[in-house]
């Protein structure tokens, strides 16, 4: 293991009017108190405290002053004036994520504007640094000092990163053990890989995990639908919290158990069913839809990925297209007689009868092996046409609010977690 550390690069979306003049005046305040500090040449953190204490700023960035501007004073930089412009900077644990995969925009981001007052925006992420800030947002990795600017009309925030990650042996993608990788509503997750003679070995299937979390759901639905009618929302909300951490509690230790099982394969590569097609082929009507939204596909598929590149373990995606109905032996289509039942429709084939999840999860790793993958350079240009800040998929309705008065100039978006 080794420690290293990253800029996650993050474009913040179109703010509205309201978090648009609080985000310069955040900016404006920084510069006057940076310009003030250096003015005063304050070359020591108490001496800078003493200029910047009266400036409308959260404690965050003072204390980010209070680091750079002796810096800018002293020996490390001795500078002869400021830049212009000049990113306002906030110390570590200032900026929070937070995680809505089910929405168009999945990231959000909590800026300080001054004491108890900060704002929730939309982030559009590097897809290439997801893991990356999927290990911030479960505190797997250390967010270090971030850095706000706006550039030509658009906001942009810098965070610093530091983690622990396995160093990557030198394994060729012909040498790697596909494990497919089948999530659902029955088994949780299923995982299975075929042997040197093709044989499928080894398959797991967190199936009581499973019914834990739709006991959960289905609990937290009920409650806190009940719970609305009374005009109860704040006893809903906390309650439905609590339950969804529970779930996730239930998510962390299947998908920590996932990457031990692809430990112990020789040379191992998990294989996840492509999101974007998940959710271009739902059309199951509008119950169904709405069940297999809210479940837990992304949020599982996210920790899989950063706990695999941890521990050095490569994560490929391949379309899901007929991986659940396709026969794993000789390719032809069947059927479910039961959830967890697959019944291939082959007489000649010797396969009659099926676990239905792993079945699913030897196909995602066929089709990997067959030379389908999907690397995230193609994805993303495939998602740049709904790369905005509009209402597609959700990407509002579920958005953090920003805090007091702010709060208070928009109509209530949050909604539920669903996973």
């Amino acid at each position: 293991m080794s420690a290293v550390t990253k800029t996650l690069k993050l474009r913040l979306a179109k703010p509205n009017s309201h978090k648009e003049r609080k985000l310069c005046e955040t900016r404006k305040a920084y510069q006057q108190a940076l310009q003030a500090a250096f003015d005063a040449e304050c070359t020591t953190q108490s001496a800078t405290n003493d200029v910047v204490v009266e400036y409308d700023l959260s404690g965050y960035a003072k204390n980010a002053l209070k680091q750079y501007v002796p810096q800018l004073c002293g020996d490390s930089y001795d500078a002869n004036e400021l830049h212009d412009d000049h990113p306002v900077k906030f110390t570590n644990d200032g900026v929070q994520l937070d995680h809505k995969p089910e929405n168009g925009i999945e990231w959000y981001v909590k800026i300080p504007h001054h004491e108890d007052y900060h704002l929730w925006i939309p982030a559009h992420a590097n897809p290439d640094q997801r893991e990356w800030l999927e290990a911030v947002y479960a505190d797997d990795a250390e967010m270090g000092e971030s850095r706000l600017f706006e550039r030509d009309g658009t906001w942009y925030l810098h965070v610093t990163a530091t983690r622990d990650v396995e160093v990557q042996s030198e394994t060729s993608a012909d040498e790697r053990t596909p494990i497919g990788v089948d999530i659902g509503e029955a088994s949780l997750v299923t995982v299975c890989h075929r042997d040197e003679s093709k044989s499928p070995v080894r398959p797991n299937l967190w199936a009581d995990d499973g019914k834990t979390v739709r006991r959960l759901r289905k609990t937290y639905f009920t409650a806190t639908r009940r719970l609305q009618r009374r005009s109860s929302e704040r006893i809903a909300e906390s309650y439905g919290d609590a339950l969804w951490g529970q779930i996730d509690d239930v998510f962390h230790c299947v998908t920590r158990e996932v990457v031990e099982y692809a430990e112990s394969v020789e040379n191992p590569l998990l294989v996840l069913e492509d999101l974007t097609y998940i959710r271009e082929n739902m059309d199951y009507g509008e119950y169904m839809n709405r069940r297999l939204h809210g479940w837990g596909f992304a949020k599982l598929h996210a920790q899989i990925r950063y706990k695999a590149a941890e521990k050095g373990i490569p994560v490929e995606t391949v379309n899901p297209r007929n991986t659940s109905k396709a026969c794993h032996a000789c390719g032809e289509h069947g059927y479910r007689p039961r959830q967890a039942t697959f019944r291939c429709s082959n007489d000649d084939c010797w396969v009659s009868e099926y676990q239905a999840d792993v079945n699913g999860a030897i196909n995602i790793a066929d089709r990997y092996r067959s030379g389908e993958s999907h690397c995230r350079s193609v994805r993303t240009s495939r998602q740049k046409a709904s790369d905005n800040d509009s209402t597609t998929d959700g990407a509002s309705l579920t958005g953090p609010q920003d805090s007091h008065a702010d709060a208070e100039t928009q109509q209530e978006t949050r909604g539920t977690y669903a996973s």
